[in-house]
């Protein structure tokens, strides 16, 4: 299910979201999909399956939670052009470079219930449990590639804002592009880009967020906000809080401006780190992130070393 693209089901969720919280008669919803009552029973079964919260009463059908639905039609403009839903795909980073091919706009917003094939930095699995927020943004920015690093920082600053902004936390970032909550994983940022000549055709910024989710179980040192905050929290009111927060902090791109921003939300500087990329393993204390976004590491010999990439562990 993507937007755009209207059908039986996606109605009926439209007319339960518009509802917030009252029962909508399976007659109602009979008249406006033009479908019969039968059909429209066995169509809410199957959103039940997909895992919507519909309750079946007597006189009709309720959303129980309305405010977790992210569907284009729950948003406000402008979020609501930039939104494309599916319920179910591999990736949304492999789903978001098909559409920005196929000429998807800058600042699309590729929005999926579950991944099938997640993956993290360097391949690594990406576990994408349910409640979680799996995401990927489109981004045709007119920078050369060298450039582009800064709106990996720009996303994970922007996140780590609006997460302490919304929940009164201490988000913090960890270099290249995690975020840190208690020294545990809540949330990481994974980006690819396409090249066209000298210029970027297209990055997409993969981002998946334990909100509701429990990833205790299945991912070393991860924790969600349910788990923090002792209670469920709006994933709509997040994608849509960071969605503008970002925005407005990439229109006028100011490198040093973000890195040094950056700099300010980190754990990563001053701590005793693991880098890790495809063919060799670095040790070290973090002292500076220099603005191409590298990462340097000062060596048990007390050598700086710069590092471009990688998978970076604080000790």
């Amino acid at each position: 299910m993507v937007n755009k693209k209207n059908n039986n089901k996606e109605t009926i969720l439209e007319l339960l979201y518009k509802a917030r919280g009252e029962t909508v008669s399976g007659v109602r919803i009979s008249e406006a999909t033009g479908i019969s009552r039968v059909a429209v029973w066995k169509h809410i079964n199957a959103l039940k399956q997909n895992g919507f919260p519909i309750d079946s009463r007597p006189n009709g059908y309720v959303l129980s939670d309305p405010e977790d639905l992210l569907l284009p039609f729950c948003f406000d403009q402008p979020v609501k052009e930039q939104i494309l839903y599916f319920q179910k795909v591999e990736t949304t980073m492999d789903t978001a470079k098909s559409l920005a091919r196929e000429g998807a706009t800058h600042l699309s917003c590729v929005v999926a219930e579950h991944q099938t094939k997640g993956r993290g930095r360097l391949n690594r699995e990406w576990v994408s449990s349910k409640g979680g927020l799996w995401f990927t943004l489109i981004l045709k920015p007119p920078e050369p590639p060298p450039l582009v690093y800064i709106y990996n920082f720009a996303a994970s600053l922007s996140l780590s804002r609006v997460l302490n902004r919304l929940f009164d936390l201490d988000v913090s970032v960890k270099w290249p592009n995690d975020l840190l909550l208690g020294g545990e994983k809540l949330a990481g940022m994974l980006s690819e880009m396409e090249t066209q000549g000298d210029m970027v055709r297209f990055l997409v910024i993969g981002i998946g967020i334990n909100v509701n989710n429990d990833p205790a179980n299945k991912e070393f040192k991860a924790i969600s906000l349910k788990n923090i905050l002792k209670k469920k929290v709006s994933r709509k009111q997040i994608l849509t809080a960071f969605l503008s927060e970002f925005q407005n902090r990439i229109q006028e791109i100011n490198c040093p401006d973000i890195i040094n921003q950056w700099k300010e939300q980190t754990s990563t500087i001053g701590s005793r780190v693991r880098v890790e990329t495809f063919d060799k393993i670095y040790e070290g204390k973090a002292v500076d992130v220099d603005e191409t976004g590298a990462l340097i590491i000062e060596d048990d010999q007390q050598k700086l070393k710069k590092i471009i990439y990688g998978d970076c562990f604080h000790a």
